[in-house]
C-alpha cells in the first residue's frame, strides 16, 4: 500500500481493488492521517472491515482547499458510482422557469436548458410548485405567450394581428406596438423580482399604480391594482415562515434509521422558502448523520445552483473556510430547522409506505430496526408479547396475552388466563400471576422466549411484571416496557422518567396496535366467560339436566335468548324429548327470570 507515501494536504482518495475498479471515493483535510485511519486492527463495523480487505491500490489527487475536495469528491462519485459509497437516489430532470433571450421576452416552464442567452430560474423540485409561481406571474403582467419574431424589423412589416389573449386582456399586444418595449421589460424587471423570492418592489410598484388611479378617478382599474396585489401578498404569506430579516440561506435537516437518511433541503430568499426538496440516501458503511449531511450539503447545492454563503444545520459539519455554518438554538432560525425536519420525517413516512407495498419484507426489517432504536433494546423484537388484565365491574377476573412476530399479529399463539391465585380484583398482583405462568410454561416446553415483552400499564404493573421475570431468572434475556393509556407514556425499568415517542412513530402504532388486540382479546374472553356463567345459572335448577348437558345447550345456543326462541322440535333434536320438555316447561314457568 502507498500510505507512507500519501501527502499531507487536502485531497480525495480512490480505494481501488484487485481488478483497478474504484470501490470507495472519500475527502480528506489530511490525506496520509485519514487514509491510515482505515487500516488499524478493529474497525467500528463490519462492513468496513470488508472493504478494507477489499483493497488492492490507493490512488489521490492534491487540491487547494477542503471546498474543492468536496466538490470534486461529489462530481467523482456521480462519474465512478463506487459499490461503498453513498447513493443520492435522485437522477430525474427538475422542472426551471425561463425567461426567454428575446424581444418581449415569454415566460415559460421547460425541463431543457438551452445556452442561448436566456434567463433560468430553479431547478424547482415539483412542477407544481414552479406552476403556481408561474400562474400568480401571469395574473399579475399580461404576457405574451405566441412564438412570434417581435423584432422591430418584423414589427415595421405589420404582418401580425392581435389574437384572443389581447381582446380578454391576457397579453398587451406588443406584435401590433400597442404595448411598449419599455413597458414590457419593467414587468420582466418585476417577474425577475419576484421569482428571486423579492415581492416588496413589485407590492410598492402597484400600490403607486393603485395611488394614481384613484387619483384620477380610474376606480375600476384601481380596484384591479388593489386585487394583484392581495394575490401576490397572499402568494408571499404561504411561502414566508420567518421575518424578513433572515435572507438568502440554506437550510438542511436529516432524519435517519438503520439503512437509510432522508435530507431535507429549504432555500431562502427575503424571508420566503423559495425551494423545498428531499432525497434517501442509502447507507453503505454505517455513515454517521454528519457524513450524510455533508455529502449532501455539497450535492444539493450544485443541483440547485445556490451561491448563498450561510447555511443553518442541526449540528456542525466542516464545509470549507467560504461557508458560514449556523446550528440555530431558538428563534425563527430554529423554527426553520424543525421545519425542514417535519419535511424530512413526511418525506420519510412516504417511502416507507412505497417500501410497505412493493417489498413487504423490507419494510419489516426496517420497522424492526426502528424499533429497536426507538426502545433502546439489544436485539430485534422479532417476537413481542403484550399482556392486559380485564374485569366488568369488578367481577370475574381474567388477563390476555397477545403474540406479534415480525411486528404482525399471530393470532394462533394468543392465550387468555383465569386469574387463580389472586382472590378480589388486584391488577398488580393479577400481572404478577400471569406473566409468571406464561414464561415458567415457555421455559419448561423449552420454547422460544420473546425478545420485547409490553404490559398495558404504568409503573405499577411494569413492577408486578418484572417481579415474575425476576424470579423466572430472565431479567436481561427478555425486555420489558410498560404503557400507559393515558399519554401514551412508554415506561422502562429503574427509569422514572417515560418516554415519549412522536404520535406517527411507526414503533408507538405497533405498541398501540399490540394495547388494543390484548384488550380486545381480554374482552372477548371475559364476555364468553360472563356468558357461560349465566347460561349455566338459569340451567342449574332444572331437574335431570346435568352440567354435560348445559355445556352441549352452551356451545350450540351461546346465550339464554337464543334458547329461548328456538323451537321444541330443534330442541329435543339435540337433548331429546324428555330434557327437551323439561327445559321448555321450565323457561315458560320462569319467562320473566330466565
Amino acid at each position: 500500500m502507498q500510505i507512507h507515501s500519501l501527502p499531507s494536504d487536502s485531497g480525495v482518495y480512490q480505494f481501488m481493488d484487485k481488478h483497478s475498479k474504484i470501490i470507495y471515493i472519500g475527502k480528506a483535510k489530511n490525506l496520509k492521517k485519514r487514509v491510515r485511519s482505515y487500516f488499524r486492527k478493529h474497525h467500528p463495523s463490519a462492513k468496513l472491515s470488508v472493504l478494507v480487505k477489499k483493497i488492492s491500490r490507493i490512488e489521490h489527487i492534491v487540491v487547494t482547499s477542503e471546498t474543492d475536495a468536496l466538490l470534486l469528491e461529489n462530481n467523482l462519485i456521480k462519474t465512478h458510482q463506487p459499490r461503498y459509497n453513498v447513493m443520492l437516489k435522485d437522477d430525474k430532470s427538475y422542472p426551471w422557469i425561463c425567461i426567454k433571450n428575446e424581444c418581449f421576452p415569454r415566460i415559460f416552464l421547460t425541463r431543457t436548458l438551452v445556452r442561448d442567452g436566456s434567463e433560468y430560474f430553479g431547478p424547482y423540485a415539483s412542477v407544481r410548485i414552479a406552476s403556481t409561481l408561474l400562474e400568480v406571474i401571469r395574473n399579475l403582467y399580461p404576457l405574451r405567450t405566441c412564438k412570434y419574431d417581435l423584432s422591430q424589423k418584423k414589427l415595421r412589416e405589420g404582418r401580425y394581428k392581435v389574437c384572443l389573449d389581447y381582446h380578454i386582456g391576457n397579453c398587451g399586444a406588443p406584435c401590433v406596438e400597442k404595448e411598449k418595449q419599455e413597458t414590457y421589460d419593467s414587468y420582466i424587471l418585476m417577474i425577475r423580482s419576484i421569482i428571486k423570492g423579492n415581492t416588496k418592489m413589485a407590492i410598492q410598484d402597484f400600490q403607486k399604480q393603485m395611488q394614481l388611479y384613484s387619483e384620477r378617478m380610474q376606480y375600476e382599474a384601481a380596484q384591479k391594482t388593489k386585487e394583484k396585489i392581495e394575490r401576490l401578498k397572499a402568494y408571499k404569506a404561504r411561502s414566508t415562515v420567518v421575518h424578513s430579516k433572515i435572507t438568502n440561506v440554506d437550510v438542511f435537516s436529516i432524519i435517519s434509521d438503520e439503512h437509510y437518511g432522508y435530507i431535507n433541503y429549504m432555500k431562502l430568499s427575503n424571508g420566503a422558502v423559495i425551494q423545498s426538496h428531499s432525497i434517501e440516501v442509502k447507507k453503505k458503511l454505517d455513515e454517521t448523520d454528519e457524513q450524510l449531511l455533508q455529502i449532501a450539503v455539497v450535492e444539493l447545492r450544485l443541483r440547485f445552483h445556490s451561491e448563498n454563503k450561510k447555511l443553518y444545520l442541526p449540528f456542525q459539519i466542516d464545509l470549507g473556510e467560504h461557508i458560514e455554518v449556523t446550528v440555530p438554538q431558538r428563534g425563527d432560525k430554529k423554527k426553520l430547522i424543525e421545519l425542514s425536519e417535519k419535511n424530512a420525517k413526511t418525506f420519510r413516512i412516504e417511502k416507507l409506505k412505497q417500501v410497505k407495498i412493493l417489498d413487504p419484507d423490507k419494510h419489516t426489517r426496517r420497522l424492526l430496526y426502528q424499533m429497536k432504536a426507538d426502545l433502546r433494546l439489544k436485539a430485534l423484537p422479532k417476537h413481542i408479547e403484550c399482556f392486559d388484565n380485564s374485569n366488568i365491574h369488578g367481577k370475574s377476573p381474567v388477563a390476555a396475552c397477545v403474540v406479534f412476530k415480525d411486528a404482525k399479529p399471530e393470532k394462533s399463539s394468543y392465550r387468555y388466563f383465569n386469574i387463580k391465585t389472586v382472590e378480589g380484583i388486584d391488577d398488580f398482583a393479577s400481572m404478577e400471576e400471569v406473566v409468571y405462568r406464561r414464561y415458567r410454561r415457555l421455559l419448561e416446553e423449552e420454547k422460544p422466549l420473546p425478545q420485547l415483552v409490553v404490559v398495558d400499564g404504568g409503573k405499577g404493573q411494569l413492577s408486578s411484571a418484572l417481579k415474575s421475570i425476576d424470579k423466572l431468572d430472565l431479567r436481561g434475556k427478555i425486555s420489558v416496557i410498560g404503557i400507559a393509556k393515558r399519554l401514551e407514556e412508554l415506561f422502562f425499568p429503574n427509569d422514572p422518567i417515560p418516554l415519549y415517542l412522536d404520535k406517527t412513530s411507526e414503533t408507538l402504532k405497533v405498541i398501540q396496535h399490540m394495547r388494543n388486540e390484548a384488550h380486545r382479546f381480554g374482552i372477548t374472553f371475559h364476555r364468553k366467560k360472563r356468558d357461560k356463567s349465566a347460561f349455566s345459572s338459569a340451567l342449574q335448577d332444572i331437574p335431570q339436566i346435568g352440567p354435560k348437558t348445559a355445556e352441549t345447550l352452551l356451545r350450540h345456543f351461546k346465550s339464554v335468548k337464543r334458547l329461548r326462541e328456538t323451537s321444541f322440535k330443534d330442541l329435543s333434536q339435540l337433548v331429546g324429548v324428555y330434557k327437551a320438555r323439561r327445559i321448555e316447561n321450565h323457561i315458560k314457568d320462569n319467562s320473566d327470570g330466565v
